[in-house]
């Protein structure tokens, strides 16, 4: 039973086992799974963090023990890595900005965080290359993707101060 949770949370309920592009179709389905959170359940910031991390926490044990018989330490089919990176960006974006946003501005930005992450998990630019190089365990798997969110946190935070300095 726990071997069939741990498969289901690793995949991301079956996502990562997709033939094309399973990383990116857990990236936007987070996506569009926060969004709902957020702004049409309206669910409290609190009730969402603790939810992230149970998972964050949790799929630690669950990708060591996918990957502890497997040959390969980073398998395609394990995405829940993608889904943890994808809602870091998000949250700290929420929480962030507490007020009302417009329909419009909400999607942009989401729009701007799925590609900004999916651009710096696939290209892992320095310190991300050398974390998936390193270490091939949980923490690996998953540690990369952390690194991308937060890649598009920063990267978030410059865009802005340009933007408020230039423009």
């Amino acid at each position: 039973m726990i071997k069939n949770i741990n498969y289901l949370l690793v995949t991301f309920m079956g996502i990562g086992t997709l033939k094309y592009a399973p990383g990116t179709f857990a990236s936007l389905v987070t996506t569009v799974f926060l969004y709902s959170l957020f702004h049409v359940i309206n669910l409290q910031n609190i009730t969402i963090l603790i939810l992230l991390l149970l998972i964050f926490f949790y799929s630690f044990y669950a990708v060591s023990n996918y990957i502890r018989d497997n040959e390969n330490k980073d398998p395609k089919e394990v995405v829940i890595d993608e889904v943890i990176g994808q809602s870091i960006p998000i949250y700290l974006y929420e929480i962030a900005h507490q007020t009302e946003k417009n329909f419009q501005e909400a999607i942009l930005i989401y729009i701007y965080i799925f590609i900004l992450f999916r651009f710096f998990d696939i290209k892992k630019p320095f310190p991300i290359n050398l974390i998936d190089k390193k270490f091939k365990n949980s923490f690996g798997v998953i540690f990369d993707d952390v690194l991308a969110g937060f890649y598009v946190v920063l990267t978030l935070i410059i865009f802005m101060i340009v933007k408020t300095k230039f423009f």
